[in-house]
């Protein structure tokens, strides 16, 4: 086994143009109140691997362009669609009214494997939560369901940006499976 080139990497990757034209996947992350830079540009940079359609920045959760945000996402932040919202409530009603079905990554009673997310299921929006309080009450209320990361160590929780790169993953993965 050899790795591959770093010209080979490149003749695979789409560039900034076709990527801004390419397909994407029915899947958009609400980041609400997410405070660190390096996060959000990390989620810019999960959210272009996996060909989501859209992120939605909000509460306080800050927007390019940034320098902290660039330096994390890797030129992400010019080709992944983004909306600044104020209110994270507002976001998910137009989801909703979009079609969108709206689930919080958070652990809550009844919250569901990822794995086990259906055909019916898409389009899909995830909330993503403050790195300390994760989804509020006030979000949860509003949110179709929930979905829980299994975990077998002690810890419970995962850094937001890390637990977005396993929810996006399996959810492009779901449906991918289910349409393909």
């Amino acid at each position: 086994m050899q790795k591959l080139s770093h010209q080979e990497l490149l003749s695979a990757r789409l560039t900034a143009d076709e990527a801004s034209h390419a397909p994407r996947h029915p899947i958009v992350a609400v980041l609400h109140d997410i405070r660190s830079l390096y996060n959000v540009g990390s989620m810019f940079r999960t959210a272009d691997a996996f060909a989501i359609e859209r992120l939605y920045l909000c509460g306080y959760t800050p927007a390019p362009p940034r320098p902290e945000i660039a330096k994390t996402a890797l030129g992400a932040d010019s080709v992944v669609p983004f909306t600044v919202c104020r209110s994270a409530i507002e976001a998910i009603s137009n989801l909703k009214q979009q079609g969108f079905h709206v689930f919080a990554a958070e652990i809550a009673h009844s919250s569901r494997d990822p794995r086990t997310l259906t055909a019916t299921d898409f389009p899909l929006a995830i909330v993503f939560g403050n790195e300390l309080t994760g989804v509020s009450d006030e979000l949860l209320a509003v949110c179709d369901d929930s979905l829980e990361i299994p975990m077998y160590g002690t810890k419970h929780s995962l850094n937001v940006a890390v637990a977005a790169g396993i929810v996006l993953s399996t959810a492009v993965n779901r449906y991918r499976d289910n349409t393909t």
